[in-house]
C-alpha cells in the first residue's frame, strides 16, 4: 500500500498527527503494535490514572469531609473490583473514541510492530507473525516512552512494579514505597493513601517535584503529609529486593552515610522516570542514533536528519507531556504541508493531578534568578478566597511572575481545586504577551477559584491585592 504519510504509534501525539495529517488532504496511515489504539496515555497512564484519582477522592471525601457538609454516610468501604471495572469502561471508551476518529478520517489502522526499513518503507509485523509492507512519502515517529527501570531494582511486576501495574492491583495494599517524588509517583501514591494505605516516597533531591517552582513543592508536600504520605527526601535507593508476599527497600542518606533507611513493605512502586521507546524500530536502518538519553534529534521542523522522516513526542527533547506530543503532532502535519506553524514551549502548561492540583507555565523563580532576569511576585492563598472556603478546599496558592520593568507575565504557578483548568487563562495571557496589570484588570466571576489569579496579579503590581 502507498501513503503521503504513515504514523509510527497511535497515543496523543500520533494519532492527532493522523488526524491532521488527513484534515490536509494527505493519505494517511497509523501503525499500532498493540491490539488497541490510544498509546501510553489513554491505556496505562494519563486516563486511567486520572479516574483512579477520582474514584480515590471521591472515597477520601466520603470518609473525612462529608460529616462536615452534614452528610452522614455509614460503613463506607472500598471495592476494588468495581473501582477497576470503571477505570476499565473508561479506558474502553475512549479507545473507542480514537477508532471512530480514525474511521471517520478515513485513516487506515495497521495493528502490529511498525519498523522502518528504509526512509519509504515501514514493515509491519502482525502478532500472527506476518509481514505488512508499507510504502510512504513521509514517516512520523511517536512511538512514546516507557518506564525506566534499574537492573538493579529486580523490577518483577508483582512486587516490584511501574504505573503499569499500579493501575491493575486487584487489593488495596496495606504498604507502598514509591521510589520518585516526580508526578506519576506522587498522583499514584495520592491514590493509594486515599484508599487507606500506608505510603512512603523516596526522593534523590531535596524536594519533590523538583523541576516545578519551589512554592509549588512546599505547598503540595504539605498537603499529601496531611492526608499521610511520608516522605524521605535526599535518600538514595541502594536495594530492592521482593520476596513472595512483600519486597525490602533500603536507602541511604544523603546527608549522613551513618543513616540507613530499611522498610518491608506490601509493593515497591519505581517512579524515576521515562525513557525514548525506540526499541526494534530500524533507525540504523536509516542512520538515525538517537542522544545520550535515547532520544531522536530533530531540527525545528521536527524533522529527523533524514529528509521525510519526523518525529514528535516522548522520542525528541522537551517535556513528556501527552499535550506536547499533540502540539507536535499537528505542528508537523502542518510543516509537511507547506504551512508555518509554531509552537512556543515555554508555554506548554505542566499539571501534577493530586489533590490539590499542581499546574505552571512559564518560568520558575529559581529560573528567573539564574538567569538574572528582573522579576516581580504576587501571591495569593487559596484559604482567602470564598469559593474555597464554601468547598472546603483551602490548602494551595496562585503565584505570577512578572518582569520587574516591564510587568510582562513570565510565570504562573498554581497549587489548588481545579488548577489544572484554571492555568488555561494564564497560557492565553502569556501567549499574548500581556502584563500582570492586564490579568488584575480583567473581571473574574465571583465566588470562583479563579479569583486567585485576578489577586495574585493584583499582588504582583505593587501589593493591590484586596481580600488579604
Amino acid at each position: 500500500m502507498n501513503y503521503d504519510v504513515i504514523v509510527i504509534g497511535s497515543g496523543p501525539g500520533g494519532y492527532v498527527a493522523a488526524i491532521r495529517c488527513a484534515q490536509l488532504g494527505m493519505k494517511t496511515a497509523i501503525v499500532e503494535r498493540y491490539p488497541v489504539l490510544g498509546g501510553t496515555c489513554l491505556n496505562v497512564g494519563c486516563i486511567p490514572s486520572k479516574a483512579l484519582l477520582d474514584s480515590s477522592e471521591h472515597y477520601h471525601n466520603a470518609t473525612h469531609t462529608f460529616a462536615t457538609h452534614g452528610i452522614d454516610v455509614n460503613s463506607v468501604k472500598v471495592n476494588m473490583a468495581q473501582m477497576m471495572k470503571r477505570k476499565t469502561e473508561v479506558v474502553t471508551d475512549n479507545n473507542k473514541g480514537v477508532e471512530f476518529l480514525m474511521k471517520k478520517n478515513k485513516i487506515d489502522v495497521h495493528y502490529g510492530h511498525g519498523s522502518i526499513v528504509n526512509k519509504n518503507t515501514v514493515a509491519v509485523a502482525a502478532s500472527d507473525g506476518a509481514t505488512n509492507t508499507l510504502q510512504t512519502q513521509k514517516i512520523i515517529i511517536a512511538t512514546g516512552s516507557k518506564p525506566i527501570v534499574p537492573a538493579a531494582f529486580n523490577y518483577d511486576k508483582k512486587r516490584v512494579i511501574t504505573s503499569t501495574e499500579a493501575l491493575k492491583l486487584e487489593s488495596v495494599p496495606k504498604s507502598m514505597v514509591i521510589i520518585g517524588g516526580g508526578v506519576i509517583g506522587l498522583e499514584l501514591g495520592s491514590v493509594y493513601q486515599r484508599l487507606g494505605t500506608e505510603v512512603h516516597v523516596i526522593e534523590y533531591m531535596d524536594r519533590i517535584i523538583a523541576t516545578m517552582d519551589s512554592d509549588c513543592s512546599r505547598e503540595l508536600m504539605k498537603s499529601l503529609k496531611n492526608i499521610g504520605m511520608q516522605f524521605h527526601l535526599r535518600h538514595a535507593v541502594t536495594d530492592v529486593k521482593p520476596s513472595a508476599k512483600k519486597v525490602k527497600v533500603v536507602a541511604q542518606s544523603r546527608d549522613d552515610e551513618s543513616k540507613q533507611l530499611t522498610m518491608e513493605v506490601d509493593y515497591c512502586l519505581v517512579a524515576i522516570g521515562r525513557r525514548p521507546y525506540t526499541d526494534n524500530l530500524g533507525l540504523e536502518n536509516i542512520g538515525i542514533t538517537p542522544d545520550e538519553k535515547g532520544r531522536i534529534p530533530v531540527n525545528n521542523h521536527l524533522e529527523t536528519s533524514v529528509p521525510g522522516v519526523y518525529a514528535i513526542g516522548d522520542v525528541v527533547q522537551g517535556a513528556m507531556l501527552a499535550h506536547k506530543a499533540e502540539e507536535e503532532g499537528v505542528f508537523v502535519a502542518e510543516v509537511i504541508a507547506g504551512q508555518h506553524p509554531h509552537i512556543n514551549y515555554n508555554l506548554i502548561p505542566g499539571v501534577v493531578y493530586t489533590w490539590p492540583e499542581v499546574a505552571a507555565v512559564g518560568y520558575t523563580e529559581e529560573q528567573l534568578k539564574e538567569s538574572g532576569t528582573p522579576y516581580k511576585v504576587g501571591k495569593f492563598p487559596f484559604r482567602a478566597l470564598g469559593r474555597a472556603r464554601a468547598s472546603m478546599d483551602l490548602d494551595g496558592m496562585v503565584k505570577v511572575l512578572a518582569h520587574k520593568e516591564t510587568d510582562e507575565i513570565l510565570g504562573v504557578h498554581m497549587v489548588g481545586a481545579r488548577t489544572a483548568d484554571m492555568i488555561a487563562e494564564a497560557v492565553t495571557l502569556m501567549e499574548f504577551r500581556a502584563s500582570a496589570e492586564d490579568a488584575a484588570r480583567m473581571s473574574h466571576a465571583h465566588p470562583t477559584y479563579t479569583e486567585a489569579m485576578k489577586e495574585a496579579a493584583l499582588a504582583a503590581t505593587g501589593n493591590r491585592a484586596i481580600h488579604i
